[in-house]
C-alpha cells in the first residue's frame, strides 16, 4: 500500500520544490498585499514557533499544512481561537471539519481581523472629517485532505480573500497545498512534510474611493469623475519544509522535536525549532523559536521565542482541548492566543 503511492508522492514533492524556487529569499519586505494570510492561527502550533508543518495534526493545523486534517482522530471537529496581534489588532479564527468515509476530510474555515475605527482624512481635511471607517479583512477557506496510505497524506486549501478599506475593496483567491509523510524510512515517529502557501493571481483595489473629480482643458463639458486605477499587488507566497520526531519516554510521557525551513517570496527566509512534552495525552508544555535569515538585533524581524501549554480531556463522547500560546514581540505588546477544539 505504501509502495503504491510512494513514487507519485515523491514526484509531487520534487515538483513542489521546483515551483518554490521562484519564491526564494527576497528583499521586498512590505511590498506584498493580503498580509493577513501570513498571520498564524493555532495556539499549539504558535507555541512551538510555527515549526509544525510535519507534526501538526487535525483541524487546527489547516493554516500550516492542509494535509494535517487527514490525521484528525475524531469524525468531526470544531475549532475556535482568538489572538491579540500587533498594535491592538484582534485575530479571530474558526473552523469546522468532518471525515467522510471513502472520500476524505472536508473543512470550512474563517479568519477575520478586528482593527477598530480609523478617522477619515482627506487632502483638505488632513486632521479628519469627523467620520470614521472600520477596515474589514476576511479570509474564507475550503480545505480537502485525505490519506493515500497509512503514512502519506495530502491536502489542498482554497482561500477567498476580501479586504475593504472605507470606499475601496479588493477580492482575491489563494491556494495552499501540502504533503505529509509519517514514519519515514520505517522509523516510528519520524515525519517529513512540505507545504506551499498563498499562491494565486494578483489582487487590485477598486471602488468609489478611487474616483477623482476632474476636467479636461479645452473641452466644453462640466467636471466629471474619473476612475483612478490602482496598481496590482502579489500575494505573500512561501514554501516550507519540515521534519519532526516524536518518541515515548516511558509509559506516560512523550517528547516531540520539530524543525522547519521556510522560504518567503517577500521577506527573508526563516528557520524554526519547536519542542513539545506531553503527559498521558492529558497535558502538554511547548516552546519554540523562529529565526529570520540575516536577522540582527536591530533588524525588522519582530518575533522572539514562544511558549505555551494545553490540556485535553474527554467529556462523554466529546473530546475537549484547550491550548494557550505566548509569543514575544519587539516594538509591540507580546501576543497571546487562546484556542478551544471539540472533537465528536
Amino acid at each position: 500500500m505504501v509502495r503504491k503511492h510512494l513514487f507519485p508522492t515523491l514526484t509531487f514533492l520534487l515538483a513542489l520544490s521546483v515551483i518554490s524556487a521562484e519564491a526564494g529569499p527576497g528583499t521586498r519586505t512590505g511590498t506584498a498585499g493580503a498580509s493577513e494570510l501570513l498571520i498564524p492561527v493555532g495556539a499549539r502550533d504558535i507555541a512551538m514557533g510555527g515549526a509544525v508543518v510535519a507534526t501538526t495534526s487535525g483541524i487546527d493545523g489547516l493554516f500550516w499544512n492542509p494535509a494535517s486534517m487527514a490525521k484528525m482522530q475524531s469524525s468531526a471537529s470544531v475549532y475556535v481561537s482568538h489572538m491579540s496581534y500587533l498594535a491592538g489588532i484582534g485575530v479571530d479564527y474558526g473552523a469546522v471539519g468532518a471525515r467522510f468515509e471513502g472520500l476524505g476530510c472536508l473543512a470550512l474555515s474563517l479568519k477575520s481581523l478586528s482593527i477598530g475605527q480609523i478617522p477619515v482624512t482627506t487632502t483638505t481635511n488632513p486632521d479628519g472629517t469627523g467620520q470614521n471607517f472600520t477596515p474589514q479583512y476576511f479570509t474564507v477557506g475550503l480545505s480537502y485532505s485525505r490519506k493515500l496510505s497509512d503514512r502519506i497524506a495530502v491536502g489542498f486549501t482554497t482561500n477567498l480573500i476580501t479586504e475593504r478599506l472605507g470606499e475601496v475593496s479588493a477580492t482575491g483567491v489563494a491556494f495552499t497545498v501540502g504533503v505529509c509523510y509519517d514514519n519515514l524510512a520505517l522509523i516510528n515517529g519520524l515525519s517529513l512534510a512540505v507545504a506551499i502557501r498563498n499562491v494565486g493571481p494578483q489582487m487590485r483595489f477598486d471602488g468609489s474611493g478611487l474616483l477623482a473629480l476632474g476636467s479636461v482643458n479645452g473641452q466644453n463639458r462640466p467636471p466629471q469623475y474619473y476612475a483612478i486605477q490602482s496598481a496590482p499587488f502579489e500575494l505573500p507566497s512561501s514554501f516550507e519544509f519540515g521534519l519532526g520526531y516524536k518518541t515515548p519516554l516511558g509509559e506516560d510521557n512523550a517528547i516531540l522535536l520539530t524543525g522547519d525551513y521556510q522560504s518567503n517570496n517577500f521577506s527573508n527566509d526563516e528557520y524554526k525549532l519547536g519542542v513539545e512534552y506531553t503527559y498521558q495525552d492529558l497535558f502538554a508544555v511547548r516552546g519554540g523559536y523562529a529565526l529570520s535569515q540575516n536577522a540582527t538585533p536591530n533588524s525588522e524581524y519582530l518575533f522572539g521565542p514562544s511558549f505555551g501549554a494545553g490540556i485535553h480531556s474527554a467529556l462523554g463522547s466529546i473530546d475537549i482541548t484547550v491550548d494557550y500560546a505566548f509569543r514575544a514581540t519587539k516594538l509591540f505588546e507580546n501576543q497571546h492566543t487562546i484556542a478551544v477544539k471539540l472533537g465528536f
